[in-house]
């Protein structure tokens, strides 16, 4: 692979020895999940976003669901255990996470916040999720992203 496509999230996978493929498209901007899908010929229902919240008690939590659909936001508050959550601000992503808008991944941010996958990953060998830069998507496996960051399986879609 060629070095300036090492993000901060395939080294991690990398260190992890988590094994991966990578899927690349040509974007200069942000564009929706549902597009990245539909322009790679990835399965819609097992590609994920990436969404960034903030909790009542000030941190910060990562929420993985289909492209698709739509985060529930007291099923997301519950699920991490705070009275509600809500999306940073698109200014705020990058200072954040380390990431882009339309790049942002569960891993390797600035620092590991507490991640829940949508409950329907569970039943995927392999999902899609953005490889930390506009551009680029990781294919691997649920239950291993899961374990590489303490992340858990939740029903948080309306």
């Amino acid at each position: 692979m060629a070095k300036e496509l090492k993000t901060n999230a395939i080294r991690f996978l990398d260190k992890c020895r988590i094994p991966y493929e990578i899927n690349i498209y040509e974007c200069d901007e942000f564009i929706d999940g549902v597009t990245v899908a539909q322009k790679l010929e990835q399965p819609v229902e097992e590609t994920f976003k990436t969404l960034v919240a903030k909790g009542k008690s000030g941190n910060y939590y990562c929420f993985l669901i289909p492209v698709a659909l739509e985060l529930d936001m007291k099923k997301a508050a519950k699920s991490v255990g705070e009275k509600s959550v809500e999306l940073i601000a698109v200014k705020d992503i990058t200072k954040v996470t380390g990431y882009v808008r339309g790049g942002c991944t569960p891993i390797g941010m600035k620092k590991q916040f507490m991640t829940v996958i949508h409950c329907s990953a569970k039943e995927l060998d392999l999902f899609y999720i953005s490889g930390g830069r506009i551009g680029t998507q990781i294919r691997l496996s649920p239950a291993d992203l899961a374990d590489a960051i303490k992340g858990k399986f939740e029903d948080i879609v309306q």
